[in-house]
């Protein structure tokens, strides 16, 4: 599968970022931001992601995938390239879900997928045995993060969480949906959201900074507990950087989230993090310490790492993880119960990726004795040749998970038969 850049499935004009990053080469300097002023935050630069980069990182850009995703016969060709355990199989879901993000279920069936860049929202629904995929909405900014409740569709847009009331019975005419939360920062940059329900129906949001590394706004860095019927807000965790993904252990009711460290120091670290929150009003140690024991260079500032929780587990430097879910089905073995499936969007920031997979953490609900293995490889050829790019996991009602790919613009099905 041949890779191609395509503007809508980077964030914030990948061409001009490419271009800011060409010409940083082309003059021998190094990027480098304080976003402690004013002028910052009024001014912000154009190529936010290269702040702070190092002399060996330099000319690093993130990729893109095909615009029109993977094609059928190519989709049937990787599936074939994919390793699982043994009893475990691989299929196809849908093809044709661009830029594919985060999915729902919808109490009648609908599975409902955010997207990256392309502003849509898809609906999948059987027709006869095969999947139908329908825009259902078009043109939000980056509605990455959705949720389904008491019949209406949840999306996140930036800066805007909208609620669509009787979704599956008007995917013909969502309309303009209702604003039900507005609380929050403009910003692009790290701007795409990830939603996760608690019992009480209140939505776990993660806020990233805008930019690799900085003192962040205080409105920003942080997780935020939303109640959709009302609008209230509590803040719940702090110093947590690029959080795309998160669930709601059913054990305990605490929340866990992954974390994408920061970019521009080195091939092998930063680690990218699992955390839990076990009370509130965390602090995870961005920008000051990095993967529990390690020191920003040049933001730690007499921050000791001890001073933050640390994370739970830390999954290797740029693996990207995204989207995550506690296994609570019984088709998988019974050891998978209450395990954790982490989708990893892989590297950009490395000369040699790695992730483009998914693990598996299991790990006590106090978050004490984590240990991981992969579940789900091959989605990397050579160093830097993506055939997919998992994001997000959910599980089905027959205890199989569908698994998200932007990259591939597509949705697979993992089962296990004995």
């Amino acid at each position: 599968m041949k890779s191609a850049f395509n503007g809508s499935m980077l964030a914030l004009a990948a061409i001009l970022v490419v271009a800011a990053a060409g010409q940083a080469s082309a003059q021998g300097k190094l990027k480098s931001y304080q976003s402690g002023t004013k002028e910052f935050w009024t001014h912000p630069p154009d190529d936010w992601f290269l702040g702070d980069e190092t002399e060996a990182q330099k000319g690093l850009a993130p990729p893109s995938g095909p615009p029109t995703g993977a094609s059928e016969a190519e989709l049937a060709a990787m599936m074939k390239k994919i390793k699982l355990p043994p009893g475990f199989k691989i299929e196809v879901y849908a093809p044709g879900v661009l830029a594919a993000r985060q999915m729902a279920w919808g109490d009648k069936g609908t599975l409902f997928v955010g997207s990256f860049g392309l502003g849509n929202v898809y609906a999948i629904t059987d027709k006869g045995g095969k999947k139908e995929v329908k825009t259902v909405i078009k043109g939000l900014r980056m509605p990455t993060g959705l949720a389904f409740r008491d019949g209406a569709l949840y999306v996140v847009d930036v800066d805007k969480l909208i609620k669509y009331d009787s979704a599956e019975a008007n995917l013909d005419k969502l309309g303009d949906g209702k604003v039900v939360y507005d609380d929050m920062p403009p910003y692009m940059a790290h701007g795409w959201k990830y939603l996760a329900a608690d019992k009480d129906g209140w939505f776990y949001i993660p806020f990233g900074p805008p930019f690799n590394i900085g003192m962040p706004p205080t409105s920003v860095s942080q997780i935020r507990r939303v109640d959709p019927k009302t609008g209230t807000a509590e803040l719940v965790g702090l110093g947590v950087r690029n959080s795309v993904g998160g669930d709601v252990d059913p054990r305990s009711g605490k929340y866990w989230f992954t974390e994408n460290a920061r970019d521009w120091l080195s091939d092998d670290t930063p680690s990218d993090k699992l955390n839990m929150i076990s009370k509130m009003g965390e602090h995870f140690g961005y920008p000051y310490c990095h993967q529990g024991d390690m020191p920003d260079p040049k933001f730690a500032m007499g921050h000791k790492c001890s001073e933050f929780t640390p994370p739970v587990l830390n999954l290797g430097a740029h693996v990207a993880p995204l989207g995550m879910k506690f296994y609570t089905g019984d088709q998988f073995p019974a050891e998978y119960k209450n395990s954790i499936l982490i989708a990893e969007h892989g590297s950009w920031n490395r000369h040699k990726y790695q992730g483009a997979r998914i693990v598996r953490v299991t790990v006590g609900p106090d978050g004490k004795n984590p240990k991981q293995e992969v579940f789900a490889s091959g989605w990397i050829e050579g160093d830097q040749g993506y055939l997919g790019r998992p994001d997000d996991i959910i599980m089905d009602k027959d205890g199989s998970i569908l698994v998200a790919d932007d990259w591939a613009g597509a949705i697979y099905r993992i089962s296990y038969k004995k």
